[in-house]
């Protein structure tokens, strides 16, 4: 007999009803009934101001009139067609654009329905390749990935990521041809007295050690995000640090695969991040701010190198998706893209960024529990220490950046931080991420930085006078004695 469902509490926005990581019978979700400008109105009568486009993705704000109506048009003349049968006009215009937004570096796109999947893609692309060379590289199907990387929740973008949080739970099902190496951190990477020049080189040094332990003949493909994303926030690559990598891949033969599903399109100050960098990847991953929110969608863009493998072959792509292609998102990410092109968003991205910037390090960077604040053009984070001497983390069971971002969205506050954790060892290390939409004001930044530094400082006064604080202070006592005796008993090691 069947069970009566009666039985069972549904719980609207539960982990499972709502189809998100995070547990919202815990912490539930707000009901946003509407949205305008970079605000988003909830049920409850709260006005949250987004200083995260939602995950780096609203990057023109919840109201744009024209790319609504590039949906409807589409969606009235070309909803769907199956990709594998039929090409759209708006596919087409979106992939011609993405290509020459490179200034021929890249040479054909795929397009794709999200940031995970696109990476997907990528790998599979990778490997297709060396298979299809006139003498096939088959053994070619491991990638080195570095430490603190985020590619996305799938089983094959986990096997790149190294946010444990999120991958730990899945690793019997995860693929285990990948490997870390140490990612470019300076805040937490770089050794003291160490400059830029011998850090690149020293972690160049490390990827050549790996593809020698591997076997170079196994690796596909170094991957890695040109600015880093959720997990690390906001790593920034030192000068020379990417040509670096690349040479040491061309050495080999592989490939470098770059991610900027969060970094890109515009979100750093370029349309694409590696433009800053000296450096051209072999494939490259976009996704997020490509629509802005207004459909899901991703790509992917590959160089000439894997063309002619493709194209001498004579063989296809074993890969499809129902989703890819979409008429109407790729109609919505080709508006998008041509606003910000027309507009001159991009030069108001580096304006503004840059005082963002300032405004963070003015603000909140006396506090004494701010560690680092680290960023490039509307990409930001803040990362939170017990010691800034130390640069100790908080506890990963204390769940800082959980509290921040939930006092955050109260009333009174009103601001959406993207909290995350895992930037010291995949679990501990809080920071979160502001990101706002392209289209702030100098008065919107204001806005923010006061906003979070309110919330800041009234998170750790209330925390402060918690019973966790004791045990939490008392290690820093002894963080900051562990400073004091280091040099000292390096000196008489000396004498």
């Amino acid at each position: 007999m069947a069970r009566d469902t009666m039985d069972f509490e549904i719980i609207s926005f539960s982990a499972l009803h709502h189809g998100a990581y995070k547990n919202f019978q815990k912490h539930p979700a707000a009901l946003v009934e509407s949205t305008k400008g970079i605000y988003l109105n909830t049920s409850d009568g709260r006005k949250i101001l987004d200083a995260t486009s939602g995950a780096a993705v609203a990057c023109l704000g919840y109201d744009n009139k024209d790319v609504q109506k590039a949906v409807v048009e589409q969606l009235l003349n070309v909803p769907y067609c199956h990709p594998g049968f039929y090409k759209t006009q708006a596919a087409e215009d979106l992939a011609d654009f993405l290509v020459e937004s490179t200034n021929g570096q890249m040479s054909k796109a795929v397009l794709c329905g999200s940031g995970s999947e696109a990476v997907e893609v990528a790998l599979k692309l990778a490997k297709t390749h060396f298979s299809h060379l006139a003498i096939p590289q088959t053994e070619r199907s491991h990638f080195i990935t570095r430490v603190g990387a985020w590619h996305g929740a799938t089983l094959g973008a986990l096997t790149l990521g190294d946010f444990k949080v999120r991958k730990d739970p899945f690793v019997q099902l995860i693929s285990q041809n990948s490997s870390r190496v140490s990612a470019c951190s300076s805040y937490r990477g770089q050794r003291d007295g160490e400059d830029d020049e011998a850090y690149v080189a020293r972690l160049a040094q490390e990827l050549d050690d790996e593809f020698l332990r591997i076997g170079p003949e196994k690796v596909c493909a170094f991957v890695a995000e040109t600015v880093g994303g959720s997990a690390s926030g906001c790593a920034m690559p030192l000068k020379g640090y990417f040509p670096a990598m690349k040479a040491v891949c061309e050495k080999y033969n592989a490939l470098l695969i770059l991610d900027e599903v969060m970094c890109g399109m515009g979100r750093t100050g370029t349309l694409h991040a590696w433009e800053q960098e000296d450096v051209v990847p072999d494939i490259l991953v976009v996704g997020k701010g490509l629509g802005a929110g207004y459909a899901p969608v991703s790509a992917v863009m590959i160089n000439s190198k894997l063309v002619e493998s493709f194209q001498k072959s004579g063989k296809g792509f074993a890969h499809g998706q129902t989703y890819m292609a979409h008429p109407q998102a790729a109609a919505a990410a080709l508006k998008v893209q041509q606003i910000i092109r027309d507009e001159n968003m991009l030069s108001h991205v580096r304006s503004m960024g840059a005082y963002l910037g300032t405004k963070l390090k003015e603000r909140l960077l006396p506090m004494p529990y701010v560690g680092d604040i680290r960023g490039r053009g509307l990409f930001w984070a803040v990362e939170f220490v017990t010691n800034k001497k130390t640069k100790t983390p908080f506890p990963y069971d204390l769940g800082l950046n959980g509290l921040l971002h939930s006092r955050g969205m109260s009333a009174g506050y009103e601001i959406a931080l993207f909290n995350a954790n895992g930037g010291y060892d995949g679990y501990s290390g809080d920071h979160f991420l502001i990101c706002p939409p392209f289209i702030v004001s100098k008065e919107d930044v204001d806005e923010i930085v006061e906003r979070t530094a309110r919330v800041v400082e009234d998170t750790f006064e209330e925390l402060g006078k918690s019973a966790v604080w004791e045990k939490i202070t008392l290690q820093m006592e002894i963080d900051e004695v562990e400073v004091e005796v280091k040099p000292a008993a390096a000196m008489v090691a000396a004498q």
